[in-house]
């Protein structure tokens, strides 16, 4: 099982999960405001009368209605959409007993998962005690403040008693995902390998391996499903958990003693339907598998490797479904589908607890979604196939973008028909279609284009290869999985910066020197045959090839010898775009032009352009700009709104410049283009909905502009260099767009991450569609 996307850093033995290394995920943690959260107003304290509301004297009014009334506490604090995720860091990811303060990067990243994928907001709370009354008295004497308790990384069997005694205790969720959420969506995943093998969960016989807390309530689970309790066979280190067992036992493991004369695991595993692993690498064989029924289900979720690989298990039974918690094989056990979603629909019903009846509905919620057409932007993910349901796509992709408004939706109801919502929901379709607007569908759609660049891996020319933070990002790609690093420079001065960072290049990165390249002549020839009616002579363009790395890269992807082109960190952006576009075309029938991602967290994303090259595009430019924006806004996962903007809005005030936007608006009404568009209008006409409903009812913006066309360089140069230093808004860009080959140019001031980003996007553009 995992906890989120990736929990794992190590890397595996044919290094396709190395995704970070440790000096990676340390700077990050340590970069700008250290670690990952932070906590952010919701109202507006300007003024003396913004505090006078905020604070003092306003703040009484909802203390006293709050103390006449508690449930109002939902309606006038955050109480409402607020989870505690609470540890004492006995059991840290596999990594045993950190202690609470260890623990706190951990318990961050769950809150960063919570608001990621489900909205909910989160802290974390790590208790300095092993004691498990201590425990429980410390997160009961907090609750008042959480309309949800998560527990995490408690050790077993503490975990047990602290989460039996809080529920008992407490009136809102209290939720161990180690147990719970692993047992979800494990659940979710036998449903449907058991569908496709043409069993049923009262006739399987099941081997569970570990008797921790996920292995437990994955008993339990199952139980609650109808299979039956003498069909569960639970081992632990000394062998099957049986009745009259006394060595290595206690009250919960007992609870699934059975009788058997079964006493090894490979025993046990005779003739079994399904495996569940929940313990060490290696610990299930080959042999093992061949003695289990018909079509075995295997679910191997040791972290960070399986107790059997897929390959060893396919070797030995080639009709056996399975799953691991492993994201570079199919059927990935991953927490993140579970714990967000399920809180999402608990607190909206602000149920008091969650119970079977919550978990089972997640789970054939999942089990569901999974037998749905998968979205186009999803099932191109999958590794070099497309994703449909069957054996190797039994659970949901992690980032499909219908999660958030399925799951949640299924908890909710579940939690009214069982009777512990104190909120019912009246209208739930309108409650999924509120989900599904909720979250930016951004970060799924750039967390889907990284998985396809890992299952189709690219050759990326990096032409600035001797800088210190190039190096850095080449090796990050490489790492990653995204494919070949190609660095040009001299491989002497790239080694030796290399060696003075203490990071030796790995296999797997090439070095191109352009001076000394036996491809040269091939590379001038070309460049001549294209430029010789531009006052070049051959001479100039072996200079060229020679001495501008960016020529020479430019050069390597035109003709083939690499899939992409990134650079831009020692030369400004019109200087390395002039070398590039010496050897790299516009694509046939586009305008090349440079788009702007803006990410805010509170209103999403907003794409802008042109952001690099035009300087006062015409009429036929910023049609064509609005059609190539628009489509690059549907890959993302938006429905289109596009706002050509001005300081004029629909004539007023008159000028000269809103005059060639209303002519790319009625270009646009000719062909008849299929998104949303108007314009000339002022940003914040654009941006807000209620503006145009009141002064420009006529406007055909149906909700707030989501692509923004600027009327110039410069006013787009503004936008997307001053609103990121003036709110928390992050950009992604500019990307240079309508390129016959795939070449992005990052700023001079680019760090490690944005040239890897921008690589990687360059890698994904590579792919053929």
């Amino acid at each position: 099982m995992t906890d989120g996307p990736e929990a794992s850093l190590a890397h595996t033995e044919d290094g396709r999960t190395a995704r970070v290394t440790p000096e990676e995920a340390l700077a990050l943690h340590a970069e700008g405001r250290p670690g990952k959260l932070e906590i952010r107003l919701t109202k507006p304290l300007l003024t003396a009368r913004d505090l006078s509301l905020a604070y003092s004297p306003g703040v009484a009014e909802p203390c006293l209605h709050i103390h006449r009334d508690p449930n109002l506490a939902y309606d006038y604090t955050s109480k409402g959409n607020f989870v505690a995720v609470v540890s004492n860091g006995t059991a840290v990811l596999g990594l045993g007993n950190l202690g609470a303060l260890a623990s706190k990067p951990v318990m961050e990243g769950k809150v960063a998962l919570f608001k990621r994928f489900a909205d909910v907001d989160g802290i974390d709370l790590c208790i300095s005690t092993e004691d498990p009354d201590e425990f429980v008295n410390a997160v009961r004497f907090l609750g008042a403040s959480f309309g949800g308790i998560n527990l995490e990384d408690i050790k077993a069997p503490e975990c047990f008693v602290i989460e039996q005694r809080l529920r008992e205790i407490m009136d809102i969720p209290v939720f161990h995902d180690d147990q719970h959420g692993t047992a979800i969506v494990a659940a979710a995943g036998l449903i449907n390998a058991a569908y496709l093998t043409g069993r049923e969960l009262r006739q399987m016989k099941l081997v569970i391996n570990g008797a921790g807390a996920a292995s437990i309530a994955c008993a339990e689970l199952l139980r609650a499903m109808g299979m039956r309790p003498e069909n569960i066979v639970m081992c632990d280190t000394k062998g099957v958990i049986y009745r009259g067992r006394t060595e290595g036992m206690n009250q919960w493991k007992s609870a699934h003693a059975v009788e058997t004369k079964a006493r090894t695991l490979a025993q046990a595993l005779e003739g079994a339907d399904v495996f569940f692993g929940l313990s060490a690498k290696g610990a299930v064989t080959r042999d093992m598998v061949r003695a289990m029924a018909d079509r075995p289900i295997i679910f191997a979720m040791a972290n960070p490797d399986p107790e059997i690989t897929p390959e060893e298990a396919k070797a030995a039974r080639p009709d056996c479904i399975i799953a691991t918690g492993r994201s570079d094989y199919p059927n990935q056990v991953n927490n993140v589908l579970g714990f967000p979603f399920i809180f999402r629909g608990a607190l909206d019903v602000r149920a008091s607890t969650i119970n079977d009846a919550m978990k089972i509905a997640a789970a054939e919620a999942l089990a569901q979604l999974a037998r749905e057409d998968v979205p186009e932007e999803v099932g191109s993910a999958g590794a070099g196939k497309s994703l449909r349901f069957g054996p190797e796509y039994i659970i949901p992709n992690a980032f499909d973008p219908r999660l958030i408004s399925r799951v949640p939706v299924a908890v909710a109801k579940a939690a009214m028909e069982s009777g512990v919502a104190r909120r019912p929901i009246t209208d739930l379709p309108r409650y999924a279609r509120s989900l599904a607007g909720r979250l930016d569908p951004t970060a799924n759609a750039l967390e889907l284009i990284t998985e396809r660049v890992r299952a189709n891996p690219r050759s990326v020319v990096f032409a600035e290869g001797e800088e210190e933070k190039v190096i850095r990002a080449a090796i990050a790609f490489r790492n990653a999985g995204y494919g070949t690093p190609v660095l040009v420079g001299r491989e002497d001065r790239i080694q030796a910066t290399a060696a003075a960072l203490g990071i030796p290049l790995p296999e797997g990165i090439e070095i191109r020197n352009a001076r000394l390249s036996d491809r040269n002549r091939r590379y001038a020839e070309f460049l001549y045959a294209k430029r010789q009616r531009e006052g070049f002579l051959f001479r100039d363009c072996q200079r060229l090839v020679n001495q501008d790395r960016n020529v020479f890269a430019a050069c390597m992807v035109a003709l083939g010898d690499a899939d992409a082109l990134v650079t831009g960190v020692t030369r400004s952006y019109s200087v390395a775009l002039e070398g590039v576009t010496s050897a790299i075309d516009p694509a046939p029938g586009e305008v090349m032009f440079g788009l702007t991602l803006m990410l805010a967290r509170i209103s999403g994303t907003v794409l802008v352009a042109d952001t690099a090259i035009h300087e006062r595009p015409d009429a036929q430019t910023l049609a064509e700009i609005a059609v190539q924006s628009a489509a690059a806004a549907r890959r993302l996962g938006h429905e289109p709104r596009v706002a050509f903007l001005s300081f004029s809005t629909f004539g007023d005030p008159k000028g000269s410049i809103p005059g060639s936007i209303r002519e790319a608006v009625k270009l646009l009404d000719q062909r008849k283009v299929d998104f949303e568009y108007d314009g000339e209008m002022s940003a914040d006409v654009a941006l807000d909905p209620s503006l145009r409903a009141q002064f420009y009812p006529f406007c055909r913006l149906t909700g707030p502009a989501n692509v923004l066309v600027m009327p110039g360089l410069h006013a787009a140069h503004i936008l997307t260099h001053t609103v990121p230093r003036l709110t928390s808004a992050t950009t992604i860009g500019p990307l240079l767009m309508g390129m016959s080959r795939p070449v992005q140019i990052v700023p001079v001031d680019a760090g490690v991450n944005q040239l890897l980003d921008m690589a990687c996007l360059a890698a994904y553009s590579a792919i053929p569609r």
